[in-house]
């Protein structure tokens, strides 16, 4: 009876992951987070365990690296160093052991060992295996978040919003960012080990693992496959035959899933926003706060000179001259944690960006960028504030040329970052303008003076002469009906004016300049002295649809009106997009959804076209369903579809339920969203 012999070890997984909230999260291991104190069940037969006779040391195994803990029988944790205090002094056949990680330990799986010494022997056990990430609820952590609310949102939630189009005609995208999935973590933590710098050097890898500025530094890079085994790989040709259109994608799980499951292959395609929105994932995953933001107007310099130049022709035409591009939004995470790297306060949110467009130290990566430190001009921070400030804040040039000579220059310095958008904290699925933690208000120029107002879904731009002013009216633009316009001319003078008025219309990706001209119209009128004249244009839907169908396709509007006798010329542009429909979807009983109880939900469209439509229905919903609904469709003109979908929560907590009707013939994706609050039993 005086020999003692362990039976075994329970790691107390459902307890320990309540109390560290990584409840949910799906991993083949226990999940915890640093900086905080997890305990383990040791039970003995035999004779009780005696803390005076008998020794007890764990063993911390990360990689090649590990330390050894000693067990206390009494005493406060080290906040530096990890440490495992006995709970109780007694003799006990079942002793619970309190282990403290260090705030600073390094992300990552971790194994753990034990070894008891008694005066018959030493006995060493493999205990199992544990992951370790970031915790924003420790005060100690570069990644501690002070609101409670904001962590929720930040860490736990797993549905959003991400914001595309245009700034006077926003499209939401529902996104499931999936990190409850089954194996998300696991593949997560896989990132982290197939990473470059994991390979060259992985014991150095694992030492600069405990830095949330180098691991998202990291993760920018290996969220494209540029210079590794990333996951995605980038696509803005419209041509994806040999792998997903990246309109397609509503989450991150099918992503990380595709990746893990041909062996780290890149998944064929991504575009700005599913770069950005599978950052996020893996970055909630590891415990770091993030946020998907929208730059709306989004600049990228190539010749770094804080201007993009744009070129007409005299008729309005936009001109593919310049290698600048204004894309009309890019899409960007922000992740949240301490800058100890920079002097000065440069906490808080930092801009990352995995989409491959330049390269940072040598590979396809951005940031962390803080947002103060681009909002302060602070271009020398590091990493990558100059780029990020380009993309805000650069000049546009305007400029009107015939046979390469310039007939008319014009600098708006509004345009570029005109909005900087992010989802609401909280429930309500809702837009939060931070364009103000970005940028401080610029006047603009004296003489020429060009901007843009967005009023009850009406665009309104213009531009202002010594002569002459004109502003283009555009009320908000939904598939399905005539796109109304009016062009507002304005005589500053005091004498009558003879004007020639040029209209052209262009389709245009968000990322690129115009294709061919779709649209135009071109007249001559006079104008009384210091008198105002309304024109009113229309094109109608056929010939807008005929050359509109690619969902994220938008029209270029410009117009450009010349004084005959002077020759002045006043140019005048809007890129906008043209809403889709919406895909409606209501809940039986939403009020009262109970987890493991079947619901039911209706999706709803009519069709808006005049002519049938034919398509994939897809139904997904991150804690709603287990496997996707899919069915194919063929819908009428003006019909209405109605279908039921039947599903059985698994999760509680604020879930989204998302249908996306993928028309065949239009290359385009109609959606909508349903958000639901599943409560316990």
């Amino acid at each position: 009876m005086d020999e003692l012999k362990l039976r075994n070890v329970h790691l107390q997984q459902v307890q320990n992951q309540i109390r560290h909230k990584t409840d949910g999260l799906s991993s083949s291991t226990l999940v915890l987070r640093r900086g905080q104190p997890f305990t383990i069940l040791i039970n003995y037969d035999g004779r009780p365990f005696d803390p005076l006779k008998d020794k007890l040391f764990f063993r911390i195994v990360l990689g090649p690296l590990s330390v050894e803990v000693p067990v206390s029988v009494s005493g406060q944790p080290s906040p530096s160093q990890w440490s495992a205090i006995l709970e109780g002094s007694a003799p006990v056949r079942t002793q619970p052991v309190s282990l403290f990680s260090p705030a600073s330990s390094s992300v990552g799986v971790y194994t753990l060992h034990m070894r008891v010494e008694t005066h018959g022997g030493v006995k060493s056990h493999v205990l199992g295996e544990f992951t370790l990430l970031c915790n924003p609820w420790c005060q100690a952590d570069s990644v501690f978040l002070k609101s409670e609310d904001l962590r929720n949102e930040y860490i736990r939630n797993d549905i959003g919003l991400l914001f595309k189009g245009c700034p006077n005609n926003i499209d939401s995208q529902p996104w499931s960012f999936d990190q409850y999935e089954k194996g998300i973590l696991d593949i997560c933590m896989k990132l982290l080990q197939l990473s470059p710098q994991s390979q060259a050097d992985a014991r150095k890898d694992l030492l600069n693992r405990n830095s949330p500025v180098y691991i998202s530094r990291v993760i920018s890079a290996m969220v494209n496959c540029q210079d590794d085994k990333g996951v995605l790989m980038g696509n803005w040709s419209g041509k994806y035959n040999d792998g997903v259109n990246p309109s397609t994608w509503s989450g991150s799980a099918d992503i990380l899933w595709k990746w893990s499951e041909t062996q780290f292959s890149p998944v064929r395609y991504g575009q700005c926003w599913v770069f950005a929105a599978v950052m996020c994932t893996v970055m909630r995953a590891l415990g770091i706060p993030t946020r998907v933001v929208t730059n709306f107007n989004s600049a990228h310099d190539t010749n770094a000179n804080m201007v993009i130049e744009e070129y007409y022709s005299e008729k309005g035409e936009k001109l593919s001259i310049s290698k600048d591009r204004i894309w009309n939004f890019h899409v960007w995470v922000e992740s949240w944690m301490k800058r100890p790297d920079l002097d000065g306060d440069y906490d808080g949110w930092q801009v990352l960006d995995p989409t491959p467009q330049e390269t940072s130290a040598g590979m396809y990566r951005c940031g962390p960028a803080a947002v103060k430190a681009v909002h302060e001009q602070k271009v020398s921070a590091p990493y990558d504030v100059p780029f990020v400030y380009a993309e805000v804040n650069a000049d546009v040039r305007k400029i009107i040329i015939r046979d390469g000579k310039i007939l008319e220059t014009s600098v708006d310095k509004d345009r570029v970052g005109t909005l900087i958008c992010t989802k609401r904290p909280g429930p309500a699925m809702l837009m939060q303008d931070i364009t103000s933690e970005y940028k401080t208000e610029m006047e603009g120029m004296p003489f020429a003076v060009s901007g843009s107002a967005r009023d009850g879904g009406c665009t309104t731009e213009r531009f202002v002469h010594q002569g002459i002013g004109v502003s283009l009216q555009l009320p908000k633009a939904v598939v399905g009906e005539n796109l109304s316009f009016n062009v507002i001319i304005t005589n500053n003078m005091a004498i009558p004016k003879l004007l020639r008025k040029y209209v052209n219309a262009q389709n245009k990706e968000y990322n690129r300049d115009p294709t061919g001209t779709f649209w135009e119209t071109y007249d001559d009128l006079t104008i009384g002295p210091n008198e105002t004249v309304t024109v009113e244009h229309e094109i109608s839907f056929y010939e807008y649809m005929l050359n509109e169908a690619m969902e994220d396709c938008l029209v270029n509007l410009a117009v450009v009106i010349e004084d005959v006798k002077s020759q002045e010329r006043v140019l005048v542009s809007v890129e906008f997009n043209i809403s889709s429909p919406v895909l409606n979807i209501q809940i039986q009983n939403e009020s009262s959804v109970i987890i493991n109880t079947q619901q039911v939900a209706t999706v709803t469209f009519t069709n808006p076209f005049n002519v049938a439509v034919s398509g994939d229905l897809i139904v997904a919903g991150s804690g709603l369903l287990e496997e996707k609904v899919q069915m194919r469709l063929t819908i009428q003109p003006r019909e209405t579809m109605r279908r039921p979908i039947r599903f059985i929560p698994r999760m509680t907590g604020a879930k989204m339920l998302h249908a996306s009707l993928v028309l065949t013939a239009q290359s385009t994706v109609l959606r909508g969203f349903k958000t639901v609050t599943v409560q316990a039993a």
